[in-house]
């Protein structure tokens, strides 16, 4: 039983993200644009969007699971998100990390 929650810990801690930062006013359309957009990278999820509370058309970010990814999946989803220019940053992060 305890193998079994070390195992599901490991799992947990291996998870990596990147988080997309979108420049202040980009609009939910947008967002979902890019989405769409990057959705065709292999071994990269799009997870579901979260709409800030302050203002219903903006979106703090968008988070793909790269978990699954080789450096050439996260190459290829780095240079698919750097075609737009509502893209603000990206942040490679694994759950691990103290932004996580």
């Amino acid at each position: 039983m305890l193998l079994a929650g070390c195992a599901k810990m490991d799992a947990a801690l291996s998870q990596q993200w990147v988080t997309v930062s979108f420049k202040s006013n980009t609009t939910v359309a947008t967002v979902l644009h890019v989405r769409q957009a990057c959705s065709h990278v292999p071994n990269v999820t799009a997870a579901p969007i979260h709409r800030t509370k302050a203002a219903i058309d903006m979106i703090d970010a968008l988070r793909y699971d790269t978990t699954n990814a080789s450096d050439a999946n996260l190459a290829q989803l780095q240079v698919c998100l750097q075609r737009f220019p509502s893209v603000a940053g990206l942040n490679f992060q694994t759950a691990g990390d103290s932004g996580d």
